[in-house]
């Protein structure tokens, strides 16, 4: 009550910090986890549970863009337009797996809305020895409602898309330890919806 009257008696202002606040950004960090985990279901081949797991993670009305390092993109309205998309490339890709790692996330919350950014890395396995490998940046644009972060819209900067294969072994046996038995970089496919 002291403090209060001080402030006021100097002429300022005394606004409580908002215990929320940290709260939120913690609940909005969770949504990259979220969408990794529902993500790699559709790597597994399971595109039922990555939906039913996006829903968690987005606002029913969301829009998901991505931008591929050859400047194509691919727009989704709706989680299940998206995850249909995702099952579609890693099909059409031969993945078994995928494993989806997110880092260096930033949040910006105003009440009721936030931004967030995230780096991606994500690995996606073709065989026992080729695996595509994709980086970027995630831009999000999140909002609350009924007391639950989620994000509203999304958007995903590749910036490479990479396929990494190890010599056969046949031929890895032979070239361990040659200087000539660097990994095949290859553009993996990108097969995209038609419109």
């Amino acid at each position: 009550m002291l403090a209060v009257t001080f402030v006021l008696f100097i002429g300022g202002r005394f606004e409580l910090a908002s215990a929320s606040q940290p709260n939120a950004e913690l609940e909005i960090q969770k949504l990259t986890s979220c969408y990794s985990l529902g993500t790699d279901a559709i790597g597994r081949g399971n595109l039922l549970e990555g939906k039913n797991i996006y829903r968690d993670c987005f606002t029913q009305d969301a829009v998901l863009t991505a931008i591929f390092p050859d400047g194509a993109t691919q727009t989704s309205y709706g989680t299940d337009s998206w995850a249909d998309f995702v099952y579609s490339v890693f099909q059409g890709n031969g993945y078994t797996a995928t494993q989806h790692l997110m880092g260096t996330i930033n949040i910006s919350v105003e009440n009721n809305k936030a931004t967030m950014t995230s780096y991606l890395h994500a690995t996606h396995k073709r065989s026992e020895t080729s695996i595509d490998v994709a980086n970027g940046t995630y831009e999000d644009e999140v909002v609350n409602k009924a007391g639950r972060w989620k994000i509203r819209k999304r958007t995903l900067k590749l910036i490479d898309f990479l396929n990494l294969s190890s010599p056969t072994t046949a031929s890895s046996s032979t070239n361990a330890r040659s200087t000539n038995s660097s990994p095949t970089m290859v553009v993996p496919n990108i097969p995209r919806l038609k419109s």
